[in-house]
């Protein structure tokens, strides 16, 4: 006999899932946009050492995690991720053609958080062959777009020799210099 999943208190699922978005749409994407556009497509691609990954690896990887975990297993739509290719990348894919592959997977991701039944958020579904909950799912795609964000930003300075000043707090609160701030509601 199986036991019944508990539902999800549905107004703090769904403030869940906004601050997701917008993290991922408001916050990181832009950030990575910001560090792409100081660099060349050869700093794009270069690596410390063969053990090490390029900006270009990390964007093909937080684009493949983010779909397989959110647009395939939440959204069940096929899951044509080859992880091992996203690493194995040496070709020099213009800064263009890898920031459109990245802005199409977080708008398919937004739309897939977007329609999810934020009720469904302590459901089980199998993603990379495990049983996982949607809540775990969402805040694993979050933390894991957020620690490659850190990277890319961390590297993009070094190649880059920018301090890219991410945040003004001349008025005494963290105002985003790359775009002005967006309502944080979906």
């Amino acid at each position: 006999m199986t036991t019944p999943v508990q539902q999800a208190d549905p107004k703090v699922s769904a403030e869940l899932i906004s601050e997701a978005r917008y993290l991922l749409r408001e916050e990181y994407l832009p950030k990575i946009e910001r560090c792409l556009e100081q660099l060349t497509d050869e700093q794009i691609w270069w690596r410390a050492n063969d053990k090490s990954n390029s900006i270009g690896n990390l964007i093909l990887h937080v684009s493949g995690n983010a779909r397989q975990w959110i647009v395939s297993g939440l959204g069940a739509e096929p899951d044509e991720r080859q992880r091992d290719a996203e690493f194995a990348e040496r070709r020099l894919v213009p800064r263009d053609e890898l920031l459109a592959h990245l802005k199409k997977a977080v708008t398919d991701i937004d739309r897939t958080l977007e329609s999810f039944d934020a009720t469904r958020l302590l459901e089980q579904f199998q993603i990379q062959g495990t049983m996982t909950t949607a809540l775990a799912a969402i805040l694993h795609v979050t933390e894991h777009f957020s620690m490659h964000t850190g990277q890319i930003i961390l590297l993009a300075k070094m190649l880059a020799d920018v301090d890219f000043v991410f945040y003004d707090f001349s008025g005494g609160k963290p105002d985003h210099t790359w775009h002005e701030p967006k309502n944080r509601e979906s």
